[in-house]
């Protein structure tokens, strides 16, 4: 159990999110032997979708993101699903949220169209990262490096594609929650 002192938030929109970029990188963590908060905008139950489209599953809000702060935690999950990340990032305090765990340099996992999150948090000048191919433009115009890799880790920073991308993310979110804290996270806070 590498992460059996490690409590890890995981972001999920009321609606929108990916089922299996919430549910399976949840699993891992939580495999690993770490303490899983889902953390939402509202209390009720988070639906998720599969494919962007088809409904999903009902998932348990622990926290709203009114009762959390960054320092709560030693990592953080932001998984994708277009209308789930562009709810998340439309959210100041979920931003706000975001971009402190870059600030204290504490790991942080995003996939498919989470990378949103962190374009509108700041964070992603002079990074390199992956994404669903459609932020590619978004990333670049933040001042990150966008690269087409099925998972891209820099220096804390964990990204993936898309579902096809599991494994590989899931592996290494586990792997950089276990490392802790990286200073060169903070550069781009």
């Amino acid at each position: 159990m590498t992460l059996s002192n490690r409590r890890i938030a995981i972001l999920i929109s009321p609606r929108g999110t990916e089922d299996p970029e919430f549910a399976k990188p949840k699993s891992a963590v939580e495999a690993a032997g770490a303490t899983v908060t889902v953390i939402s905008l509202k209390k009720d139950d988070a639906r998720t979708v599969n494919n962007d489209l088809d409904p999903g599953s009902s998932y348990t809000v622990d926290k709203t993101i009114d009762e959390v702060s960054a320092a709560d935690f030693d990592g953080l999950v932001v998984p994708g699903g277009c209308v789930g990340a562009d709810t998340l990032r439309g959210d100041a305090k979920v931003v706000s949220f975001v971009r402190d765990f870059f600030g204290a340099g504490k790991p942080v996992g995003v996939i498919c169209h989470g990378p949103w999150v962190l374009v509108e948090a700041g964070v992603v000048k002079g990074r390199t990262l992956t994404a669903y191919p459609t932020l590619k433009t978004d990333i670049e115009n933040a001042g990150g490096t966008f690269v087409d890799q099925e998972v891209v880790t820099d220096q804390g920073l964990v990204t993936s594609r898309n579902p096809n991308d599991l494994p590989a993310f899931c592996a290494k979110i586990v792997e950089e929650f276990e490392e802790g804290r990286h200073s060169a996270q903070t550069r781009s806070a």
